[in-house]
């Protein structure tokens, strides 16, 4: 890990709550508004992006580069600008534009700051609720409508009794599908269509697991920084790191994430 003084460290946190702020003014702009529309970027499934996506990154940019010039930045929507010091601020505008254009309001914004470790301080954002999650630093706290509290992932049990969470009900590829089908018949629930809030919930104590493919780096770096500090513990599905994305294992803990693990490599 990079080294920083506690300077350095007041100033990256006090940044990324004010990148925060900024998304949240510029997210909420559009959310259920009365003619929000989206491009697709792609032409075989619909991707979807909106203006509110890109005016969230854009915003986030201007403070960066006020305040942060130093910086190198990847985006999902303004991709990559280079910086001197060594550290990434990783940015995901709005995760869950599904939902956001279906009015849930389960979408977040994702923000972190990595060094050539991995992500070391993330913030899961959810502007409607109201609801932050941050996580790095010492930090493993969330600010929201119940007040301020302490995150802190569940601890062991059995994949019988465990909460199983993903996005999309066919998860990836045919094979990735199968894969996590050798795990969901044997948790005690399993949920679909979360986003980045089912990782939230993993650092929250809420749930147990959460399986998914296909991720890029910008999906997956603040819910790492923040599953980490909370206890749990977050790998690709053979239990390396996953910093960049692709196929994801979030876990409350390393008990049930080798159960999982094991299952999903069998």
């Amino acid at each position: 890990m990079t080294k920083l003084n506690d300077q350095e460290i007041s100033d990256i946190i006090a940044t990324a709550h004010e990148l925060a702020d900024a998304a949240r003014v510029a997210t909420l702009a559009h959310f259920r508004q009365p003619g929000l529309d989206a491009d697709s970027k792609e032409t075989v499934r619909f991707d979807p992006v909106t203006v509110a996506d890109r005016l969230s990154e854009q915003r986030m940019r201007e403070i960066l580069a006020r305040r942060r010039p130093q910086d190198a930045i990847l985006g999902e929507e303004f991709g990559r600008t280079e910086g001197t010091s060594g550290l990434t601020w990783v940015l995901d505008p709005i995760d869950g534009t599904r939902g956001y254009l279906s009015g849930t309001p389960t979408w977040g914004v994702l923000i972190s700051i990595r060094d050539a470790g991995g992500p070391i301080y993330g913030i899961i954002d959810q502007p409607y609720i109201g609801e932050r999650f941050e996580g790095g630093f010492g930090r493993a706290q969330v600010n929201g409508p119940m007040g301020k509290g302490v995150l802190k992932a569940r601890g062991a049990r059995p994949l019988s009794q465990a909460i199983l969470f993903t996005t999309f009900p066919e998860v990836g590829a045919p094979d990735e599908g199968a894969a996590f089908r050798r795990v969901a018949p044997k948790a005690k629930l399993v949920r679909y269509g979360m986003d980045c809030y089912a990782y939230a919930l993993i650092a929250a104590g809420q749930i147990d697991l959460v399986i998914e493919a296909g991720l890029q780096a910008y999906d997956v770096q603040a819910p790492i920084a923040v599953i980490e500090a909370a206890g749990g513990i977050v790998t690709d599905w053979h239990g390396r790191p996953c910093h960049d994305g692709g196929r994801v294992l979030a876990a409350a803990n390393r008990e049930i994430h080798a159960e999982a693990l094991a299952l999903l490599n069998t």
